[in-house]
């Protein structure tokens, strides 16, 4: 299976499957010397964990991470880092029904086809459980990247949006709530809206918008390694991920030249930033934002029709522990992928100096 790296110099390759022993990673090129801040690691999985509130799935895993390799006396050796997280809650009799039976929008069908095998327990290698690897080696960009600052929101649910900028918001109120939306009012709506959808055993899905603050100037590749390209993919390669759009994204479209251009001030920063952050595919020094949509989960506790590898029609009803609604916990999965190209980007300037 080609697919598993992520990165070019800061590089993070995962490994497991949902219902296996255990899920970890690998990553390469993190300096040296880096004092690690095992905690904030920690503090950031349990961000993602399951089990953590109502709206989510009740699976109840401690996501502990143990590291193998790369850390000396608390300080990165410059050598591969290698961790691991136990799988301790699985219940792979949940998954049993669909054996033979390839559920609708998921991975099951093309595993099949393209691998001849699939792990049917909670989709295996296709499970969103992967992302706990991401968040551990974000989590460690993060620290790599001590003057940036990274902050991801729920920014609506449904059709339930947060419609102030998000230079009016206040992103410590991002964890004061289950849904992780820093307008409060908006926040209750969201909440209300996902426990409903979760009674009617359906699913629901929204977007995370995402702000990259003091960004220095000069990150990115022209060409085909474009900075929003690289963040482009990295949000897309995030489990239900359906769309991304940076700066005036899809709005840009409807404007004209006139209305879209960042005239400059006299320091080289803009007066607005539809950009985005980002021209020419390399940073510019402004704020870099971008908004990630999420599909719903697939997994409805809801008879639906289904095919099974007999290549028959049959009625399947979803089972066990799943989301209602991913966004929540999928907020610091989308911090820690952003963590990731920025710290690829900052090595990468380095090296071409």
């Amino acid at each position: 299976m080609a697919g598993n790296s992520f990165g070019n110099l800061f590089k993070l390759t995962t490994f497991g499957e949902s219902h296996g022993v255990a899920i970890g990673g690998i990553i390469d090129g993190c300096p040296s010397g880096l004092e690690v801040d095992f905690d904030a690691i920690q503090a950031e999985l349990n961000r993602r964990k399951p089990g953590q509130s109502e709206i989510v799935t009740q699976r109840k895993e401690p996501d502990t991470v143990e590291f193998l390799s790369g850390i000396f006396e608390g300080k990165t050796t410059g050598t591969p880092i290698g961790f691991s997280i136990q799988n301790a809650n699985q219940k792979s009799k949940d998954y049993s029904h669909i054996k033979d039976v390839y559920r609708p929008s998921h991975a099951d069908y093309t595993y099949e086809k393209k691998y001849g095998i699939r792990d049917y327990r909670g989709g295996g290698r296709s499970s969103a459980r992967e992302t706990a690897s991401r968040v551990v080696a974000g989590a460690l960009a993060k620290q790599f990247l001590k003057s940036v600052k990274i902050h991801a929101y729920t920014s609506s649910v449904g059709d339930i949006f947060l419609e102030k900028p998000y230079q009016d918001l206040d992103f410590s109120q991002i964890e004061s709530n289950v849904i992780r939306c820093p307008d409060p009012e908006t926040a209750e709506r969201m909440i209300d809206r996902i426990k409903a959808i979760k009674k009617q055993g359906n699913t629901i899905g929204g977007t995370i918008t995402c702000v990259l603050q003091n960004v220095p100037a000069g990150l990115g590749e022209p060409v085909f390694d474009k900075l929003h390209a690289e963040l482009g993919k990295a949000m897309l390669s995030i489990n239900a991920v359906k769309g991304f759009e940076y700066g005036s994204g899809f709005c840009g479209a409807k404007m004209t030249g006139t209305e879209h251009n960042d005239l400059f001030n006299a320091d080289g920063s803009t007066k607005t930033n539809l950009s985005g952050g980002i021209q020419g595919g390399i940073s510019n020094g402004m704020d870099i934002y971008f908004r990630v949509a999420f599909k719903p989960v697939a997994t409805v506790i809801q008879k639906q029709e289904a095919l099974n590898s007999r290549g028959e029609l049959v009625d399947m009803q979803g089972k066990g522990r799943h989301d209602p609604c991913v966004v929540p916990r999928a907020v610091p999965i989308v911090e820690a992928m952003a963590a990731l190209v920025l710290a690829d980007y900052y090595l990468l300037n380095n090296t071409n100096k």
